[in-house]
């Protein structure tokens, strides 16, 4: 687990650490959060304390725009257009090591395990990861998830090297998997499989392999604001992550209130299909071993580095940054409060 000690000793970059004490709820802040995608399920868990108020209680008057992919709101919030973004860590790596003045730094650490998989359909035959060897495999240029498959190939010992890649637009992919024009793709799993439920693809046919549960365990997505907002917004930061884990509980414990809340913001929002892909990402990329013994949010250092190790692997990063110049956990509230599940 990240102590305190590594965290205060990250260098002359880390954070400043301020007293953190609950902002009053008369003094509200202004703030701009950005998600990773169009609504979902899981974003339940911020739609709703908002609309209860849990957010201003805080002392925060919360902005949430939807997102264009976990990298386009890794640029936003690192540009200052957005003061906090839900996006995926690996993002971080690359950008990080190429504008150190603009550092992102995860302070909530919501997905335990990254969404990335390997997913496919029964008629291609692929009945293990291994079988994808010599397959064409499908997904935007760039996207993470295709960028961590050498990595995944390693630890899952598929031979990479026959297999053929298709490049596409991200909301083309699952269609052109449905159609056979690639047999197999990467991509979040929770995202692809119910995308491909929603094309009409009956459920007994999809078969997926998530990176997580294969030999990559590593995170998924978080909360991150830039080290200099951090800095200057502790008590912001703190009360957000409270807000956010009280959101999570809520909706674990109420998600047609959750989706309902989503409805709200989104009248295309499809609350059934919804409710199941949060039921999925709840179960695989959240309550996972870790978060039951420490807590959402708990850090380690060494999964924390492999996602460091891998990124900058895949990237071609020489220069990673460091664990505690990246994650803080400075800002979560104590593990009881932390408990869910």
């Amino acid at each position: 687990m990240l102590s305190r000690r590594t965290l205060l000793a990250a260098g002359a970059a880390g954070l400043a650490m301020p007293a953190i004490r609950p902002a009053g709820a008369q003094t509200a802040t202004p703030v701009r959060f950005a998600l990773d995608w169009a609504l979902q399920g899981n974003h339940g868990m911020f739609s709703l304390p908002d609309d209860r108020g849990v957010f201003r209680r805080e002392g925060i008057n919360l902005r949430m725009d939807r997102g264009f992919g976990s990298g386009d709101t890794t640029v936003k919030v690192a540009s200052g257009a957005y003061d906090v973004g839900y996006t995926d860590v690996s993002t971080m790596v690359k950008f990080n090591a190429e504008n150190p003045d603009k550092r992102l730094v995860c302070f909530y650490q919501v997905l335990d395990r990254t969404a990335a998989a390997l997913i496919t359909l029964k008629k291609s035959g692929i009945a293990s990861p291994k079988g994808v060897a010599g397959k064409r495999l499908g997904a935007p240029e760039g996207e993470g998830s295709r960028m961590l498959f050498p990595a995944f190939s390693r630890v899952a010992g598929i031979d990479a090297s026959g297999i053929r890649w298709t490049s596409m637009a991200a909301n083309l992919r699952d269609t052109m998997l449905a159609q056979g024009q690639v047999d197999a793709v990467t991509g979040f799993l929770f995202t692809t499989y119910f995308n491909l439920v929603g094309l009409g693809t009956a459920e007994s046919d999809i078969v997926a392999w998530p990176y997580a549960e294969n030999g990559l365990d590593i995170y998924g997505s978080a909360l991150v604001a830039r080290a200099d907002w951090l800095d200057k917004n502790p008590q912001v930061a703190a009360g957000f992550v409270r807000a956010s884990v009280e959101g999570l509980k809520m909706l674990i414990a109420e998600p047609d209130a959750g989706m309902a809340s989503l409805k709200k913001r989104e009248p295309l929002f499809d609350e059934a299909l919804e409710k199941r892909r949060w039921g999925m990402t709840y179960e695989r990329s959240i309550l996972t071993p870790n978060v039951k013994a420490g807590g959402t949010g708990v850090l380690d250092n060494a999964r924390a580095e492999t996602l460091i190790r891998v990124n900058a692997e895949a990237y071609g990063v020489s220069n990673p940054p460091k664990v505690g110049d990246m994650f803080t956990d400075r800002f979560l509230p104590p593990a009881a409060d932390r408990k869910i599940g």
